[in-house]
């Protein structure tokens, strides 16, 4: 029976599909598809493309990827699953590697397509030219500075399937000649996109000053320092740039960085609408609502679908939205290269002459620095989202001993006492426990205050800052020393150290290389820079060299470019009990080493540049490897 009425129903449908013409039945138009032409002649359309391409920005540290913002010693990684990156001793030569030239087809098409439209506002069209130029050259300076000198493809190329593709194949360029395509680039472009200080997420014109005046820095610098490493170079220029060349590109620096500076990008500015410096100074990473100092971002939006779980994963355990966070802790190493306010520098005051340095209250040891470690740092003794962090390590007795736990706020019963108290924070540190401030510290820098961003079903909408007037600023003194102009460069460095609350300026006679380099470090820390300054100025294999460092290393050299920083270290709070002494409920500190670090990391030459891998090279023989690799 069944089979019958199925044989009815299929004759049903057959007959009902024949009673209109198959081929106009078959040859509709789909209905969830936008021809070429039909995106190329609405505004609207071309916009919804290049957002696309936006949103594929190739970034190397970024809020989405909280584990590249903290790389290198800057931090320590409270993740039992990220331990073992402490008990490695280097990386391998494919570390930081990308090669998408499927994007950068993709744009190469956006852009023929783009020429061809006649029914676009002409301004308009080359607005959107403009942007797409901006992104692609954005990429390839991503790609040199990991790669070095690559293919510069600039039209859409495709395979005519004729068992032949070696007119697919291109040699590498140099990498100074990538470098003068990006700053040629961004040379065009800057006086095309609007001039308009208020536009944060597409490319303006400051945006293009502010790309053209680092990619020329580092030009300049692998030009100057690549000569201390002659073995980190090709002979084809592939790797390695003349160092007749070092002046040129150090002016080109200085002079985009000077036209962001005097106004002819727009109104930028440093962020000081605060007047609690170090709050200042963590809200020009979230204040959204009058920023002079952000030229160009990724943005997010609570409710508009683009968030990210920075503050999840990052906020002190102790009292956050979700029972999780507290992921990046800040070394002490870099705690302690914020200098004191007068401009020097100083470990910090935890010993003196062999005894213990007494402090009344937790934070008092953190007194009197740089505005900027506050800011960027959340420290014992200090708050967030207006509760009060925990961090504290136990109980130090009258003999020396240690009473402490293995648990988050833990309470025992001290010698002479009846009755349990709490003998260690409810933020740790307690060592291998995750999720705790295990080197005495949280990260503050892109941790968003707002009510639920720290929650799972909310995130947070911080935007990313990928160039800021601040480090405009350090880019033009850096080129400005590098150029013979000290009283340019201090000019420079002190405006961006008044905002931090330094109270001695910077003469010409005081500024040093090192001075340029610890500048960059505590300004920039956490947005994605610091590798790539050690890298242009062949200092990570003398920074990283694969040995272990000791605690009477971690105090010394403060400030000092060439500072091994191979291990991370932390300094632990804990409290006096020694009832009737005058001591007795003060906080005393002690610096340690974690047990999970157990390796020291070694930066190889290889590690210069990222590996161009076999399957490339098979693909495309006309490809050189990179050197020491």
């Amino acid at each position: 029976m069944k089979k019958y009425i199925f044989t009815i129903l299929l004759a049903l449908i057959l007959a009902l599909g024949c009673s209109k013409n198959d081929e106009e039945f078959l040859d509709r138009p789909p209905s969830s598809i936008l021809t070429q032409e039909q995106i190329f002649t609405d505004p609207s359309a071309v916009l919804s493309v290049l957002g696309d391409l936006y949103n594929r920005y190739n970034d190397f540290g970024t809020v989405e990827d909280w584990p590249s913002l903290a790389r290198f010693n800057v931090a320590y990684w409270s993740e039992a699953g990220r331990y073992p990156e402490f008990q490695n001793d280097g990386w391998g030569f494919g570390e930081w590697g990308t090669w998408d030239y499927g994007y950068i087809r993709e744009i190469n098409l956006f852009l023929e397509r783009l020429s061809e439209a006649t029914e676009l506002d002409e301004e308009l069209k080359a607005r959107f030219m403009a942007e797409a130029q901006f992104l692609r050259a954005s990429y390839y300076f991503e790609l040199v500075k990991r790669m070095g000198g690559v293919p510069l493809i600039l039209e859409s190329e495709t395979y005519d399937f004729s068992g032949d593709a070696s007119y697919l194949q291109h040699p590498r360029e140099t990498e100074a000649a990538i470098y003068d395509f990006i700053i040629s680039e961004t040379d065009a472009l800057k006086d095309i996109l609007p001039t308009d200080a208020n536009s944060k997420s597409r490319a303006t014109k400051g945006a293009a000053l502010a790309m053209q005046a680092r990619a020329a820095l580092y030009a300049a610098s692998i030009a100057k320092y690549g000569a201390t490493t002659p073995q980190v170079s090709l002979p084809g220029g592939e790797v390695g740039i003349p160092a007749s060349r070092a002046d040129e590109y150090y002016t080109k620096a200085l002079d985009a960085a000077q036209s962001i500076i005097d106004g002819e990008a727009g109104a930028y500015d440093l962020y000081t609408n605060k007047p609690n410096l170090s709050e200042n100074f963590s809200s020009l990473f979230y204040d959204k609502a009058n920023n002079p100092e952000a030229i160009f971002v990724e943005d997010y939006l609570v409710g508009g679908g683009k968030t990210h779980g920075f503050t999840i994963v990052n906020q002190p355990r102790f009292g956050a939205e979700e029972e999780e966070g507290g992921r990046i802790n800040p070394s002490l190493q870099f705690v302690q290269s914020f200098e004191l306010l007068d401009g020097t520098y100083a470990p910090l005051a935890n010993e003196m002459g062999g005894d213990p340095v007494y402090y009344d209250n937790i934070g008092d040891i953190f007194q009197g620095r740089d505005a900027r470690l506050a800011g960027t740092v959340i420290l014992p003794g200090t708050t967030f989202k207006s509760k009060p962090v925990d961090i504290w390590a136990g109980v130090v007795l009258a003999d020396g001993s240690i009473v402490s736990g293995d648990s988050r706020g833990q309470e025992k019963t001290l010698p002479g006492a009846t009755g349990q108290v709490q003998v260690v924070g409810f933020d740790g540190p307690i060592d291998g426990l995750e999720f705790t401030a295990q080197t005495g510290f949280y990260i503050r820098k892109y941790q968003d205050p707002n009510t639920g961003s720290g929650r799972r079903g909310t995130q947070s909408d911080v935007w990313f800052i990928r160039y800021r007037f601040g480090e405009v600023l350090l880019n033009a003194a850096e080129a400005a020393f590098e150029l013979g102009q000290p009283d340019v460069a201090a000019g420079y460095l002190n405006r961006v150290r008044e905002r931090a609350g330094i109270t001695t300026p910077l003469t010409a006679s005081d500024v040093t290389f090192d001075k340029i380099a610890h500048e960059r470090y505590v300004e920039l820390a956490f947005e994605g820079l610091h590798f790539f300054d050690l890298k242009r100025w062949r200092l990570a294999h003398i920074v990283l060299d694969g040995n272990p460092i000791n605690e009477t290393e971690v105090t010394q050299n403060i400030g000092v470019a060439t500072k091994r920083e191979t291990q991370p270290y932390s300094i632990w709070p804990y409290k006096y009990y020694n009832p009737g002494d005058p001591n007795d409920g003060k906080y005393l500190y002690k610096i340690s080493r974690l047990s999970r670090i157990t390796g020291a990391d070694r930066f190889q030459f290889g590690n210069y540049y990222s590996e161009i891998g076999q399957n490339l090279i098979n693909n495309n023989p006309k490809l050189v490897r990179n050197p020491n690799q």
